[in-house]
């Protein structure tokens, strides 16, 4: 068969791959007259495929679609991956491969402060060490930005512990969610009544989108715009970059090796009674 076919062929697959996750019509919600504003918000200790992940995704669909990216952090200037030492460190986690506290990790560069960044139609808030970091240090910036931005937002979406401080915000409470599960009895520990889901790639509650773990934004990213701006305009940018996204919300095997299944099949657990083994 030649390359032609195959790369024609490639487009439909990842149509059907998946459980009705994708969607070939545009939401109502985008405007293609309009510029679509997303802000990733950055803080030392940043997981980096959190960021690098979705803005690969973005970065591409810019440019067929009118979408800015902002990077937002206190400041302008370089934010590194490196989390910074914490105050009063817990004993090692098990969970944590050392490759989490790297000696060096690369910087995102913030393109905006909390107090001068522009209005915005999505706000992507990413996990990473250093959330652990602002918390020893009683600092809510994050979410505090989140709760005074979402008024006038589209869609807020979250990556791994990410989603620890949007529950922070309140915004999560009475709402489902997923957030990282080698993380999750201290991420699911915030907030008030949230509706935690233990097995899930990603969840969308209303117009919160929240992932698993890491790499699990990619695929929660894929599924976004996939509803966001139609299947047909993101497979070819998913093709261009060889990637296959799990496109099953409910594909969670990392639920079984942290031991969260006691909890599968769509059942969810409030963090008023939070598990003993995880």
């Amino acid at each position: 068969m030649h390359l032609s076919r195959l790369l024609d062929l490639s487009v439909p697959l990842l149509a059907v791959l998946g459980h009705g996750a994708v969607t070939s019509a545009q939401s109502p919600d985008y405007d293609p007259t309009q510029n679509l504003a997303i802000g990733f918000i950055l803080f030392p200790g940043f997981q980096p495929i959190d960021v690098i992940g979705p803005s690969d995704i973005i970065q591409g669909l810019s440019t067929r679609f009118n979408i800015t990216t902002y990077f937002i952090w206190k400041e302008p200037g370089p934010v590194s991956g490196r989390s910074p030492p914490r105050k009063n460190p817990p004993p090692p986690n098990p969970n944590f491969p050392p490759a989490l506290y790297p000696a060096q990790a690369p910087s995102f560069l913030a393109t905006h402060s909390f107090a001068d960044a522009p209005p915005l139609d999505i706000i992507l808030v990413p996990g990473g060490i250093g959330n652990r970091v602002l918390e020893d240090n009683n600092d809510t910036v994050i979410e505090d930005f989140v709760r005074e931005r979402y008024p006038s937002l589209k869609y807020v979406l979250t990556v791994c512990t990410g989603a620890a401080s949007v529950a922070k915000s309140g915004l999560l409470d009475g709402r489902r969610a997923t957030t990282n599960k080698a993380s999750w009895a201290w991420a699911t520990s915030n907030g008030n009544g949230v509706k935690w889901v233990p097995s899930a790639r990603w969840v969308q509650d209303g117009n919160i989108w929240s992932s698993s773990g890491v790499a699990a934004g990619i695929d929660m990213t894929y599924a976004f715009f996939s509803m966001l701006l139609g299947a047909e305009a993101v497979n070819p940018l998913i093709n261009g970059i060889e990637y296959t996204p799990h496109t099953n919300e409910h594909w969670d095997p990392f639920s079984i090796v942290h031991k969260l299944h006691w909890k599968r099949r769509g059942r969810i657990h409030s963090n008023n009674s939070l598990p003993t083994d995880s």
